[in-house]
């Protein structure tokens, strides 16, 4: 399936969680076998080609992209985690949200130095959670050549916030508009 075949399989839910703002729900593509192996298939076209040696997802959907993006390439996955969800020592970052900030964790032992580690995840729209998780897989020692993602929310700045701190940045999609 071709991506804009994909794009098809995503639903808007228009007034959510606000009013004006559309809602792209992956759960549509997800949900279809043949979609979702099409998406997988083409983000790990864009991985293998940037020489990933291992894919990290943030919690939640980059679990869902970015482990199947890993098995297949054949290589390993690193969960970029939502804060006390290790039983282990790990190191964190804290980022800026709209309203408030959170925090991102992994086990530094996930990741030797010197990996080629891309990022994986369904959306891209401010960049926030992206750019953290670069920070964190920097600070652990990976380089980061690339972040791809299903879906662009490209009038919300977040490619090009990646773009800026040095990571290529790969999508399936774009959604104008918020």
């Amino acid at each position: 399936m071709t991506p804009d075949e994909l794009k098809a399989l995503v639903r808007t839910v228009p007034d959510f969680p606000a009013k004006g703002i559309q809602f792209r729900d992956i759960t549509t593509l997800i949900g279809h076998g043949a979609g979702l192996k099409h998406a997988v298939r083409h983000l790990a076209e864009r991985c293998d080609a940037a020489g990933a040696d291992a894919i990290a997802g943030m919690e939640a959907r980059g679990f869902i992209f970015g482990a199947a993006v890993a098995i297949e390439l054949g290589i390993g996955f690193i969960p970029v985690r939502k804060p006390g969800k290790l039983p282990i020592e790990t190191i964190g970052v804290d980022y800026a949200l709209e309203y408030g900030t959170d925090r991102l964790e992994i086990d530094p032992g996930a990741i030797g130095e010197g990996h080629e580690v891309a990022i994986v995840d369904d959306l891209i729209a401010t960049g926030g959670t992206a750019l953290a998780a670069v920070e964190l897989l920097r600070m652990a020692g990976a380089r980061v050549p690339l972040a791809a993602f299903v879906i662009d929310l490209p009038d919300l700045g977040g490619a090009d916030r990646l773009r800026g701190a040095g990571v290529a940045v790969e999508t399936l999609m774009e959604f104008e508009g918020d």
